[in-house]
């Protein structure tokens, strides 16, 4: 994929950056600190999409098109966020053993005055885990920067996922179509396959 303009990725992820390089796009990065507050009374998938908002809003307009991203795993209502520490990883793992959880992501893009957003809803399905499972997947780290406490890319967080229905890079934190089909409506003459 190309663009005919700068890109800036507003997110310090580094599976955000490994999706966009993978679709051979140039771009630079540039995190913000916006407000991540989960808006009140809002469904998943337009929650994250207000916070991708508001990052992409954090930088000053320069001429480059901004992207940037927001993902939440939400189970019973509830949204799952990074774990503060170890044993909050285990306790959200152990939840989300044997059941279904929603992982929505919220994409912004702004250029100039203009701005857009979009979000994509992905169902997943845990297979049921033991303590011991959880205890190694916990005890390598992997846990601790991501929402819900696991990652669908990662060796032992994939062994995990029993059933996926959506896309598999909405759970691994950018949703790949929902953003392409969002560029050739935000920016058409400046987004191209070549």
């Amino acid at each position: 994929m190309a663009l005919a303009c700068p890109l800036v990725l507003a997110s310090a992820s580094p599976r955000r950056r490994d999706l966009l390089a993978r679709l051979g796009l140039t771009f630079g990065v540039r995190p913000t600190d916006a407000d991540e507050t989960w808006p009140e009374g809002l469904d998943p998938g337009p929650a994250a999409a207000e916070v991708a908002l508001r990052k992409a809003r954090a930088l000053p307009p320069d001429g480059a098109l901004v992207l940037a991203a927001d993902t939440v795993v939400v189970l019973d209502g509830e949204v799952l966020g990074k774990p503060a520490d170890d044993a909050e990883a285990a306790r959200t793992l152990r939840r989300l053993a044997g059941r279904t959880h929603t992982v929505a992501t919220g994409i912004a893009l702004r250029l100039g005055g203009r701005e857009t957003t979009a979000f994509e809803r992905t169902h997943v399905t845990f297979a049921d885990l033991t303590d011991d499972e959880i205890a190694a997947y916990v005890a390598t780290g992997s846990p601790r920067d991501k929402a819900g406490s696991y990652g669908i890319q990662d060796d032992l967080g994939a062994v995990f996922v029993e059933r996926i229905d959506g896309d598999y890079f909405n759970v691994v934190g950018l949703p790949l179509r929902r953003l392409y089909a969002t560029l050739r409506a935000f920016v058409p003459d400046l987004v191209s396959l070549a």
